[in-house]
């Protein structure tokens, strides 16, 4: 293990093995444990430690209190020519999620599109995973999650929709596919609160007061509301997103969704959307993809502002950190590998000191 700015920098593969054999030892098979780590380990690689690592002791926490259950996978409880909906039974996102997006390229291989909800879910870690999985199997993927309330609709006072993420997958034959993965609020809950540490004023459009007034005061943002990206455009998107994952799966939306750091023992009972479209069934797949070789090239060769040395497509940053984290490891802050020592502690796991290299 290595030390870089702090953090520790650990290989890719004991990190994994290390997050998979905590699951092991909460009674997962080894494919599912596996699939989890890679999925939270992909995100630190990524560079969103917010869906990596981290997460570990508040999965752990879940499921030994119940509100996660050892469920592998989700019951079909509607099947009907390019659609279905899961029940995930409160099982760990990544496993029910992993199941309905292959199901989805697999109705999207059969019907040229395919549409699959999930309800009774849990937190499925980052969404970018999810149309990665379409993009590799020739299909543009679209997945999306609801969660809590957070922001507030244009001039209220009150959360009405969760910062639910949105991601967008693309094949490209040239490189990696073209992934857009976002959430919808104007700045994440996080960097308030690194504001409210660093004693430094945020930006108005960020949040608002516990009155809804906008406000530079990160310590009133942290008691206030999250705002929308865009404004109405970013609440109508989030609004749009709690139409396809609760209310057309049949579970849980609005204010119904509960908090993931709220009471642990209290399912998150979020719902998620999957959607494939398969290429071929639109065009030759060779001329889609000269499309979007071409338009990719359209925005790599586009003239740069002064002082920027190389503009990018969606993704391509993550990617290239990624490639990087494989080489030289994951770099996580002291407070998450501490976590995952103790909570591997807890379960009876004891944790080999990992190497400086891979």
């Amino acid at each position: 293990m290595s030390t870089e700015t702090g953090r520790n920098t650990v290989p890719v593969r004991w990190l994994t093995d290390a997050v998979a054999s905590v699951f092991g030892a909460l009674g997962f098979s080894d494919p599912a444990a596996h699939v989890v780590a890679e999925s939270l380990v992909d995100a630190d690689m990524r560079g969103i430690p917010s869906h990596g690592v981290m997460l570990v002791p508040m999965y752990v926490e879940r499921i030994q209190a119940g509100s996660v259950t050892r469920a592998e996978e989700a019951d079909v409880i509607r099947d009907k020519g390019a659609v279905a909906v899961l029940d995930a039974g409160h099982a760990l996102g990544q496993l029910t999620g992993d199941q309905a997006m292959r199901l989805a390229v697999e109705k999207a291989q059969a019907y040229g599109i395919g549409a699959v909800t999930v309800r009774r879910a849990f937190h499925f870690g980052g969404a970018f995973r999810y149309v990665g999985l379409a993009a590799t199997s020739g299909c543009i993927g679209i997945a999306a999650a609801n969660t809590r309330p957070l922001m507030p609709a244009p001039g209220g006072a009150s959360a009405v929709v969760g910062n639910n993420p949105l991601a967008i997958g693309v094949p490209r034959p040239d490189g990696e596919p073209v992934i857009l993965d976002i959430a919808l609020s104007e700045a994440a809950l996080g960097k308030i609160r690194l504001a409210a540490g660093e004693g430094r004023e945020i930006p108005a459009t960020w949040a608002t007061d516990v009155d809804g007034r906008p406000t530079t005061d990160p310590a009133a943002a942290i008691k206030g509301l999250l705002l929308p990206s865009g404004g109405h455009k970013g609440y109508g998107l989030a609004l749009m997103i709690d139409v396809l994952t609760g209310v057309l799966s049949g579970g849980a939306y609005g204010r119904h969704v509960n908090g993931l750091y709220a009471d642990t023992t209290v399912p998150n009972d979020c719902a998620h959307f999957f959607l494939a479209l398969d290429v071929t069934a639109f065009d030759d797949a060779d001329e889609v993809a000269r499309r979007v070789t071409d338009l990719a090239d359209q925005v790599l060769s586009s003239n740069r502002a002064p002082g920027v040395e190389q503009v990018y497509l969606p993704g391509d940053i993550e990617a290239a950190r990624y490639a990087r984290a494989l080489r030289y490891g994951v770099a996580l802050e002291p407070s998450v590998f501490t976590g995952l020592t103790r909570v591997a502690a807890g379960l009876g796991v004891s944790l080999s000191e990992p190497d400086t290299a891979d």
